[in-house]
């Protein structure tokens, strides 16, 4: 399967404000819109949509288990080398 590639700056669009909130964890990116607790790109007031969270998840409450309850959009990567 091809998926979608993001950079972090495709990725910081999908920040909720327009009704798409997509998270990144470990490389792959994650489409938490339709989540009760992404509520506009938001999670528990600490977290926002758009960034990747791989290093939050690891002092969460929860495993990182809980997203495979969302679809995966694409992958997470680094931006293109300058030079």
């Amino acid at each position: 399967m091809n998926m979608k590639k993001f950079t972090p700056e495709e990725l910081e669009r999908f920040d909720g404000s327009n009704g798409i909130a997509y998270i990144a964890y470990m490389g792959l990116v994650y489409d938490v819109s339709k989540s009760y607790y992404w509520r506009k790109g938001r999670h528990q007031f600490m977290h926002n949509a758009g960034m990747d969270l791989t290093e939050e998840l690891k002092k969460a409450p929860h495993s990182a288990e809980l997203l495979s309850r969302f679809p995966v959009v694409g992958e997470l990567i680094e931006n293109p080398s300058h030079g």
